[in-house]
């Protein structure tokens, strides 16, 4: 299969009109025309419809199109591998909430000027979620939290940061005992469903502090707004700021070993994009986390 009848079924999709089509692709109507056809003929089935002077995909069309546009991606991704020269292609990549705002920000601000040519499309996720997306194919790489369970040898793992969790109360809240805190103030939980969460969970429990429960949320930045507002504590790890402003927390640590968040980024070891997300690896080890505030 010519996978130019592919791109010509795409352009055709995508501005609902053969004219259209082929301005885009800088070819005449009946060529554009002929592409289809040919591609029908070698698929077996019927992929547009006129309407008009206007054409709608068929519902066979419909089915492929996302698998088309992948091909679309593995063959520019071919291209670049097989050249010697600059990367170039599209890195879909999956990211938790606080690596969003953080983290990632200061590796694009390098990454795009050394790699110009490399488009990123960023999916925003929660870090099953984003681990889900990896394992599925729908993404190439995941900056997230480690999982909370044995990775599959077809995953590869980069460790690229570490934070501790740290208990987070109220400036007003007469500071105690991390632990007594957790126990004896009500509670603000993170969402089990998150990786972050689960480990929270595993610690209350190997340290039998049973807390006493008021709100479970999923998004850190509205636990920390909460506890600011006096609501309860909360125990999170200790993500890089941008934190929101006006916040007056104390921060506590945990005693002893305490508790860590690893993050880092996974990715398919087979995948065709291998050289694009070894481009984004380096960059991201080697950016400085600003200071804490």
């Amino acid at each position: 299969m010519d996978s130019r009848f592919l791109d010509t079924l795409v352009a055709v999709i995508e501005c609902g009109s053969v004219a259209e089509a082929a301005r885009r692709l800088n070819l005449t109507a009946a060529g554009i025309t002929q592409r289809v056809r040919a591609l029908e003929t070698e698929i077996g089935v019927s992929l547009m419809v006129r309407v008009g002077r206007n054409v709608r995909p068929t519902a066979a069309a419909v089915a492929i199109l996302q698998r088309a546009k992948g091909i679309q991606r593995d063959v520019r991704d071919l291209k670049s591998i097989a050249t010697s020269g600059l990367l170039s292609g599209e890195l879909r990549l999956g990211v938790m909430p606080t690596m969003l705002t953080g983290f990632l920000p200061d590796v694009l601000g390098v990454f795009g000027n050394a790699h110009p040519n490399i488009d990123i499309r960023v999916i925003r996720a929660p870090s099953a979620d984003v681990y889900r997306k990896l394992a599925n194919g729908q993404i190439d790489a995941a900056l997230t939290s480690e999982p909370p369970f044995a990775m599959p040898k077809t995953i590869a793992w980069s460790l690229l940061r570490e934070e501790p969790f740290v208990v987070l109360a109220p400036i007003s809240m007469k500071a105690h005992h991390a632990h007594a805190m957790l126990s004896k103030e009500p509670f603000i939980r993170l969402d089990r469903n998150v990786y972050a969460g689960r480990l929270i969970d595993r610690y209350l429990r190997a340290n039998c502090i049973q807390p006493r429960e008021r709100l479970e949320l999923d998004g850190l930045d509205a636990i920390v707004i909460m506890v600011d507002r006096g609501i309860g504590v909360t125990l999170l790890p200790d993500w890089p700021p941008p934190w929101p402003e006006g916040l007056n927390l104390r921060k506590l640590p945990l005693p002893g070993r305490g508790l860590t968040r690893r993050i880092g980024l996974c990715w398919d070891r087979s995948s065709l994009r291998l050289g694009l997300i070894d481009a984004f690896l380096h960059h991201a080890q080697h950016v400085r986390p600003q200071a804490k505030p």
